[in-house]
């Protein structure tokens, strides 16, 4: 016991199987976030180079630009809409993901949700960490062209990689490790940075392939004849958008992570709705607009940016090495910008919801980190049609849940949340349901995923064939999910309520008044640790162990 006493993190509030003092409801001194620091989040989450491969995956799927381009707008208006409507618990109560889906799932049953975004983090945390190496490598081969020959390959051609760019990848996730170690209610610098540095890239990106296109113009990219049949256009384009939504649907997941650190509720939701939709439309047009731009000049669709600048680099001068250098360290910069936040501290939240006595969100983010390894992210997405079955394949789960949350949070619960509850696991708490589990949540999930199994099923296994009903399903999987979802969840606690929960619901007061009561309550119990916090000289924050 002793051995083990010793990993125990320090908590000013009494480390239990359910609370430590990185889940607990965030107190006054740590909701630092404003309007600006959401939205610079957003830059960074909405501006990075999986946003700009969007246009590839959809035109690869059979698209033209243009219908693509209504696949965007769509998909991450709709996207803006999810994200908003989850991150009210978060913006008013200070609550995350974790500790929400306790009231929805029940004290044990909210594990199924939490570990499925742990998988979710590892995997995407593995897969932008290797973009991120691989802008690293378009650096190295900047100062060295002949960075292959310095680097002997050993790595097996059925890898897809050389080892030079294996070591690319793995300093990309050395460099990383400094920002995680940065606690999340301090990052609001380091977003201020980051963004502005991909903003300006993106800027001046477009502005070269645009100025440098020559007379020959755009590539065939840009064309206005359909590569797909007129009776297959429609339901290809909801496809699109649904296949935009699933490329952010774990970050819609778990918005309550980051909605708790707002220093008001309208700091997040408003930051959301002006940024949001805009970045993810932009960066998605400038990535159509590039690789049409430079298509003639290369002979080829290019799509992926480290691509552009290989290719600029090993067929150019002097000028070009020293342009793809800058380019690639400012893509290392988006990278670091949209994993640490999107993925590592994801995974360190929902790590320190599982382990509250044993890991806090900087243990949980670099284990998150370490066994996103595991994955083989250089084997992930390869292909623009990969790519998008990828992002179209995590709809399917998370359609439902994200259904299950919004629901609970405004229909059954009617925005009344016994806080205090959420950290007590037994049945003197009124989320214990039966046995700490809430059946209702499992079954809604389960009938919203049910249709759209099949034609997933279809996707992955491609000689099996379903259906053309059940494979347009699967089309729009987040939206049919969420909606089934949401109703069989509301329908079960309307036949079948849960006593102890729906009498608090009934007998509380308004939802302004009970958010105002636990606010300054819990605001209270932290006073202490905020001010510890908060000593600029450090001498009063030795006593809490952070990492």
């Amino acid at each position: 016991m002793n051995f083990f006493k010793r990993f125990e993190v320090e908590s000013e509030t009494e480390a239990t199987r359910w609370i430590n003092d990185d889940i607990k409801p965030i107190e006054a001194g740590r909701r630092t976030w404003t309007f600006w620091t959401y939205h610079n989040l957003w830059v960074l989450v909405n501006s990075n180079i999986s946003t700009y491969l969007t246009g590839s995956s959809l035109i690869a799927l059979g698209l033209t630009w243009w219908q693509a381009i209504i696949s965007i707008v769509v998909g991450n208006l709709l996207a803006t809409l999810f994200v908003v409507l989850n991150s009210v618990p978060g913006a008013y109560y200070h609550l995350g993901f974790p500790v929400v889906n306790r009231y929805v799932w029940g004290m044990y049953g909210s594990a199924f949700v939490i570990w499925n975004r742990i998988l979710l983090s590892l995997v995407w945390y593995g897969f932008q960490a290797w973009v991120g190496g691989e802008c690293l490598y378009v650096c190295l081969l900047a100062l060295s062209p002949s960075l292959e020959k310095h680097i002997p390959n050993h790595m097996p051609e059925s890898t897809g990689m050389t080892t030079a760019q294996f070591v690319a990848y793995i300093l990309f996730m050395i460099i990383s490790l400094p920002v995680i170690y940065i606690r999340p209610h301090k990052l609001k610098k380091f977003f201020y940075y980051s963004s502005a540095n991909i903003l300006i890239f993106e800027l001046v990106l477009l502005i070269w392939a645009l100025a440098t296109m020559g007379p020959a113009g755009f590539g065939d990219t840009i064309s206005s004849t359909p590569a797909s049949k007129s009776s297959t256009t429609g339901w290809l384009i909801a496809y699109g958008i649904i296949s935009t939504i699933g490329g952010i649907a774990a970050g819609i997941l778990n918005q309550n992570d980051y909605a708790r650190f707002a220093s008001k509720p309208s700091a997040a939701i408003m930051g959301q709705i002006c940024s949001f939709p805009v970045y993810g439309i932009l960066c998605s047009i400038i990535g159509i607009l590039v690789t049409a731009a430079t298509q003639n000049r290369f002979g080829e669709a290019l799509w992926n940016l480290p691509d552009i600048f290989t290719t600029l680099i090993e067929n150019g001068g002097s000028r070009e090495r020293a342009a793809g250098f800058f380019a690639g360290a400012a893509l290392v910069i988006s990278q670091i910008g949209v994993n640490v936040p999107g993925n590592a501290l994801s995974g360190g939240f929902d790590l320190s919801a599982t382990f509250p006595k044993y890991i806090n969100i900087r243990r949980g983010a670099y284990l998150t980190a370490v066994l996103s390894i595991a994955v083989n992210p250089w084997k992930l997405v390869n292909t623009a049609t990969t790519f998008l079955a990828v992002l179209g394949s995590y709809s399917v789960f998370l359609g439902p849940m994200v259904g299950l949350m919004i629901s609970s949070y405004f229909v059954v619960n009617k925005r009344r949340i016994n806080v205090d509850d959420l950290f007590v696991g037994n049945k003197d708490s009124i989320y214990w349901f039966t046995w700490g589990v809430d059946w209702r949540a499992i079954v809604a999930w389960v009938c919203g995923t049910a249709p759209s199994m099949p034609g997933f099923i279809a996707s992955v296994q491609t000689d099996i064939t379903v259906p053309i009903g059940l494979t347009h399903l699967y089309y729009i999987c987040f939206l049919v999910g969420f909606a089934i979802a949401a109703a069989v969840y509301c329908t079960l606690h309307f036949i079948f309520p849960a006593h102890a929960q729906k009498e608090f619901v009934n007998a509380c007061g308004s939802p302004s008044q009970i958010i105002r009561e636990y606010q300054d309550k819990w605001d209270g119990e932290g006073s202490d640790s905020v001010e510890d916090d908060m000593n600029k000289d450090g001498a009063a924050r030795t006593r809490v162990v952070d990492f």
